[in-house]
């Protein structure tokens, strides 16, 4: 262990080679200029931390921390006794918190011998995820340590995006009810770690975490975090947005047209299929989830709303009408039954008992830029101008199996690839799949393809569009005689169908869902740019 060896600091200008300390040059510490790579920007601090067993010399910059062990001369003077070492390099912007490392006896919570910094980092690893990971760089000096954990916590503090304060909602109930213990025993010793200050709600019944939030003062907050499955994000997204609107003056009425949720929200997968939370981060991880709140990485997300003709239903990021949306209901009706237990009956008994929705869907097609219209009309040769201009409503009528409207991909486990693998988390469009009647055996083979490389959608009964809106008009159910029809054509606008709107079962009859590009900042990455994310990480 070292001893009180102090920092060497440095001047905005670089010290030549030759005036090093002749205890620096037998230690073979490198010159400044080849610590630093030409172009790279002026260091901060640099001093001598025994890290790993080793004796280091490290150097801190705004954007890295590096180091290399000293190496002393053969008592020869023998060159070739040297050999190389290698550097170690730490971005700062990988780093998520610094603590003085000190020594404590049982029961002491102030106090204790110093030994030196932990620097804490984000670390990547296979398959998304990500982890936590700890560097101690160890030193008896009181002021040497305060002097760098200074300079550390400026350039920490430095990262806006990084909140410093959650509000964070844990609903017990959802999935197996593990929510709280992953809380409390993976996220929240985290957000201590990065010194986040928290102010948690346990939620008690369906629709408290909106109600809290209606009244909640969000200019206190960096961040609104939630703890719980599909259903639960939906609530809290919802409650955010509508609050957003509150603040704004807005009117929750048909024509409404929105405003940005003020703060970012966060995702902590705690249920049984997670789609937001698979879209995010790519993987179900509860630490991986917390540490991308932690480093404030923040992705723009489209978000939509659904209205009756009179009023806002609710925000949301995608929703599925017919199979999806009965396979959800009969689930809801068995709540007495494990979570896993009654999503698979529900699926079964629904497959089981194949039904069509009669409907009309009305959608106007996703407006393509002028300089890009141009270009596919070349490329195309007019192939679009048979199709109708695109600022024009299109329609279709019949029996539909089941309709799904996505602004997000939607990855889960079950759909690696997404239920809408052509869609963007924020190119400003909607996935429109229409499953037409067809038989069981065939629909099922076109759920299977959800779990394979394979194109889901090429099969004769399945139709997909991009769009900006979309309006679902249910009608009056086939196979009834002329004399049913006129009775239950006055009361079919009334009638109310299932809809699965991110997980949660909503009850309407027409619906328009409008998307809004950009509506809220989720914390996560695009999942299109994971790859790349993990090849720029220095691993340790």
């Amino acid at each position: 262990m070292l001893g009180a060896a102090g920092p060497f600091l440095l001047p905005h200008s670089r010290a030549p080679p030759e005036r090093a300390a002749p205890e620096e040059r037998r230690r073979k510490v490198a010159p400044l200029a080849a610590v630093l790579p030409v172009g790279e920007e002026e260091p901060l601090l640099r001093g001598i931390f025994e890290i790993g067993k080793r004796s280091c010399d490290v150097v801190l910059s705004a954007r890295r921390l590096r180091w290399s062990p000293i190496v002393p001369e053969s008592p020869a003077g023998d060159s070739s006794m040297a050999f190389r070492v290698k550097e170690e390099i730490i971005e700062m912007k990988d780093v998520f918190s610094v603590k003085l490392k000190r020594r404590r006896f049982v029961g002491q919570k102030k106090g204790g011998t110093l030994l030196g910094i932990t620097i804490f980092k984000c670390l990547h690893k296979e398959e998304n995820k990500l982890t936590d990971y700890a560097i101690h760089l160890n030193n008896f000096s009181e002021d040497h340590c305060h002097l760098w954990f200074r300079h550390l916590k400026e350039i920490l503090n430095g990262f806006q995006n990084r909140p410093k304060s959650l509000k964070v909602f844990v609903n017990p109930s959802s999935h197996k009810r593990e929510a709280s213990h992953i809380y409390y025993e993976q996220v929240s010793p985290l957000l201590k770690l990065a010194d986040i200050k928290t102010d948690v709600t346990v939620t008690e019944y369906e629709g408290h975490a909106l109600s809290v939030l209606k009244e909640c003062e969000l200019q206190a907050f960096d961040g609104v975090v939630c703890v719980g499955g599909d259903g639960f994000v939906s609530e809290v997204a919802h409650g955010l947005l509508l609050k957003a609107q509150i603040d704004a003056g807005k009117g929750i009425d048909y024509e409404l047209t929105p405003v940005r949720a003020p703060i970012p929200l966060g995702v902590i997968p705690a249920g049984t299929t997670n789609i937001l939370a698979y879209t995010l981060y790519g993987i179900k991880h509860a630490v991986t989830a917390t540490l991308h709140i932690v480093m404030g990485h923040i992705q723009p997300v489209d978000a939509c709303t659904f209205s009756t003709p009179s009023r806002l239903l609710r925000f949301g990021f995608s929703a599925m009408f017919g199979f999806g949306a009965r396979t959800l209901a009969l689930a809801e009706k068995h709540r007495w039954m494990p979570s896993n237990q009654r999503k698979d009956f529900a699926f079964i008994k629904t497959l089981a008992d194949l039904k069509t929705e009669k409907c009309e869907l009305s959608f106007l097609p996703l407006q393509i830029p002028q300089e890009d219209s141009h270009e596919n009309d070349r490329k195309k040769k007019g192939k679009n101008k048979k199709k109708g201009s695109k600022d024009k409503w299109h329609k279709i009528q019949g029996d539909f199996l089941n309709v799904s409207i996505m602004a997000i991909p939607c990855l889960c486990s079950m759909a690696p690839r997404g239920l809408a693998p052509n869609t963007r988390l924020n190119n400003g469009s909607m996935a429109l799949i229409v499953v037409q009647n067809t038989s069981r055996t065939e629909f099922i083979k076109h759920l299977k393809r959800y779990a394979s490389a394979k194109n889901q959608f090429s099969f004769p009964f399945v139709e997909t569009y991009t769009v900006q809106e979309v309006k679902v008009q249910p009608r009056i159910k086939s196979g009834l005689d002329a004399k049913e029809n006129m009775d239950l054509n006055a009361t079919t606008a009334e009638e109310s169908h299932p809809w699965n709107i991110d997980g949660d079962l909503v009850e309407a009859s027409e619906v328009h869902v409008r998307v809004h590009p950009q509506l809220i900042n989720l914390y996560g990455v695009n999942t299109d740019d994971l790859e790349s994310s993990k090849a720029t990480c220095n691993c340790i």
